[in-house]
């Protein structure tokens, strides 16, 4: 099986305590990097959660975002802050000193005052809550895994197809090459006929430009490869897993095969086959960028 890198996966747990949602994205990228947006308080469980992506991710930009609710009544406790009392009584009580006020200084006064008392989340996280996030991320996980299997297959469809329409390109190049040094024979008779007043022609001087000249031009060893490199590319798609990088390193071999035979090509029928055979890798190419 092969993925795209391309893909979306979701999951939520809801009980009566909390509601944790996670999602994951991912777009196109040469190496694996992940990137996770969750609460603070999570933070500690960040290695744990990169080690369970590793199940399910090789290549690809990765977001995975993760919101937490938490319905529990004890979720807030009250902080009393003694460093700040203990500041604003000093001022009172120089306030009292400085004008004379014999009015007593009552606590609930200075509680009134900011950050005296304040309301802050537990500190402390239940034992059994990274469980929930990891059973929450695998679900996450697996659907954005599936979805990308799915793109991943539509794009090995497409390639296939791609494929078959170079493989028909080489075929046609196969089959004209013969007739290229028949040709190439022709016009150099031709031209010697012309250039020779008497009329007579040396053949085997003929023949020898003949041999030196479609070793100039032969495209067997191009279209050899280029066979050999087509059915390389099936064979990976089929076996599956990460094709990514196999696949871009057989595509720049192709390419550089089919710029031999455009440069070696004396042909405008092959010319234009050679021309669309460059653009269909190109395709190829593109596609290819999508894979994991």
């Amino acid at each position: 099986m092969i993925r795209s890198m391309t893909g979306f996966g979701r999951s939520e747990l809801l009980d009566e305590n909390k509601k944790i949602v996670i999602e994951i994205k991912s777009v196109n990228h040469r190496y694996s990097d992940i990137s996770i947006k969750m609460p603070r308080k999570f933070n500690q469980f960040e290695p744990a959660m990169r080690n369970v992506l590793k199940d399910y991710i090789i290549r690809g930009k990765v977001d995975v975002f993760v919101t937490y609710e938490d319905f529990a009544k004890s979720n807030l406790v009250v902080k009393y802050n003694k460093e700040i009392a203990s500041e604003y009584i000093n001022y009172l009580e120089q306030m009292r000193d400085d004008f004379g006020l014999k009015e007593e200084l009552r606590p609930t006064v200075v509680a009134d005052f900011p950050e005296v008392f304040s309301l802050e989340e537990k500190s402390e996280l239940d034992s059994s809550l990274y469980d929930d996030i990891e059973k929450t991320l695998r679900e996450a996980a697996q659907r954005f895994s599936d979805a990308r299997a799915i793109e991943g297959e539509n794009l090995k469809n497409d390639l296939m197809l791609k494929l078959d329409e170079m493989a028909s390109m080489v075929a046609e190049i196969e089959r004209m090459a013969p007739d290229l040094i028949t040709s190439y024979k022709a016009k150099l008779t031709e031209k010697v006929k012309e250039l020779i007043e008497s009329g007579a022609v040396d053949e085997q001087r003929i023949a020898a430009e003949v041999v030196i000249y479609s070793d100039k031009i032969c495209v067997d060893e191009e279209i050899v490869r280029l066979k050999s490199h087509i059915d390389g590319v099936r064979k990976i798609l089929t076996d599956g897993g990460d094709v990514g990088r196999k696949l871009d390193f057989i595509v720049q071999e192709m390419n550089r095969e089919s710029n031999t035979i455009l440069s070696k090509s004396d042909s405008l029928a092959v010319t234009d086959i050679g021309i669309g055979m460059k653009t269909c890798i190109e395709k190829i190419r593109e596609q290819i960028q999508n894979l994991e």
